[in-house]
């Protein structure tokens, strides 16, 4: 069953003849007796058809990328996830074939829904509108769940007042959770104050997602409401609630992510200094120095990093003494943030790191000696600088 179904796929994704009613029906037929990673897979493969949209459909139960950006300063990247626009490179779809995936939207199978719901969401139009809505108030949660998923799909500000509604008041934390995903896929500041409020909902799962909605709204209003997810006993509501206070970049944060610093996970510290440097306020320079004592290298270098960002000279003397760190990332990253902040305080520093035993390291004081003075002829570069720097 398997194999057929697969090969199936590949012929039509990699053909690409105009998608027809008959494929499309025949396809979704042979996913709701599918294995459910099958249907997963296949999901993907059908629904990227013609570019539709790039984010991962492997979990159909947890819509929202996880957020744990990680810093990349050197060589090439920057932190952060990459997210694909659903609303662009799209194309008008035969009548008959949203039919196909119309009529799927209420089958049993919870991975063919939400591939309807994301085609229809994508390509539907307002008869979609009213069908999610419709859904979004029917008597089964799962139906409610597809009918807020849709909503998130469609980005209607038309659904902001329903998926409020469904947040706040439905008994499926499922549900409330889909609500707050689709409320930050809409993006509209009037959600903030459901949102803030679900961030105490009694479901680990609400609380995350409703994080996750408010940093997609970027809005300072909500830092506030935040502080208190900082402090949330789940780990996971809590990692989410400092990356979107990193999202919010306002300087207010500083302060509340000086707790998230101390905190007994290292991913949530190494979050909080990611986000200290989303926001490149000099308040956090204290937060992050007592970071690169951390026991662990990912915080320590993820520290460093932000430091690099925020730019600041008060920072030069712990960076040049992270030039001897035992870790050889950190020791790199400490080296490119040293070049960020190109004070002459850091020459004799990253002149003695170009002798370091490893290749990154001495790349990276290279370039970062000609950042401080590329015309100083006192600097001797030992070695071409091959680092990729970050725009």
């Amino acid at each position: 069953m398997i194999a057929p179904l697969l090969t199936s796929l590949l012929l039509v994704v990699q053909n690409r003849p105009a998608l027809d009613s008959a494929t499309v029906t025949r396809l979704l037929n042979q996913l709701k007796v599918s294995d459910s990673a099958v249907c997963a897979l296949a999901g993907e493969a059908l629904t990227n058809y013609g570019g539709f949209w790039g984010h991962a459909f492997a979990d159909p139960g947890m819509p929202m990328p996880q957020p744990m950006p990680t810093p990349m300063p050197m060589p090439g990247g920057g932190p952060g996830e990459v997210r694909v626009n659903m609303h662009e490179n799209t194309r008008d779809m035969d009548p008959a074939v949203l039919r196909a995936f119309r009529a799927v939207i209420r089958d049993d199978n919870r991975c063919v829904r939400n591939i309807a719901a994301r085609v229809l969401g994508n390509h539907g139009g307002s008869e979609s509108y009213s069908l999610f809505v419709g859904m979004l108030k029917d008597a089964r949660a799962d139906f409610r769940e597809t009918g807020a998923r849709g909503l998130g799909e469609l980005q209607d500000s038309r659904a902001i007042t329903p998926l409020v509604d469904a947040l706040s008041g439905d008994a499926s934390p499922v549900v409330r959770m889909t609500a707050a995903w689709a409320l930050g896929e809409i993006e509209e500041k009037t959600a903030i104050d459901a949102l803030a409020r679900a961030l105490g909902d009694r479901a680990p799962e609400v609380r995350r997602t409703a994080a996750w909605a408010l940093g997609e709204l970027d809005d300072k209003r909500a830092v506030g409401p935040l502080s208190g997810a900082l402090n949330d006993g789940v780990l996971e509501v809590r990692l989410v609630a400092v990356w979107a206070v990193g999202e919010i970049e306002d300087a207010s944060a500083v302060p509340l992510l000086a707790t998230a610093a101390k905190d007994r996970d290292s991913r949530v510290r190494q979050q909080a200094a990611w986000a200290l440097g989303e926001i490149e306020d000099a308040q956090g320079i204290a937060s992050l120095e007592a970071l690169m004592r951390d026991p662990v290298a990912d915080v320590r270098k993820t520290a460093i990093w932000a430091l690099g960002e925020i730019e600041d000279d008060r920072a030069v003397e712990p960076l040049v003494a992270a030039l001897k760190d035992s870790d050889e990332d950190v020791r790199a990253t400490a080296a490119w943030a040293l070049g960020e902040i190109e004070s002459p305080r850091a020459l004799d520093g990253l002149t003695a790191a170009q002798r370091d035993e490893v290749g990154s390291v001495r790349h990276a004081a290279t370039w970062a000696l000609r950042q401080i003075d590329d015309n100083n002829e006192n600097i001797h570069v030992r070695v071409r600088p091959r680092v990729k720097v970050k725009p």
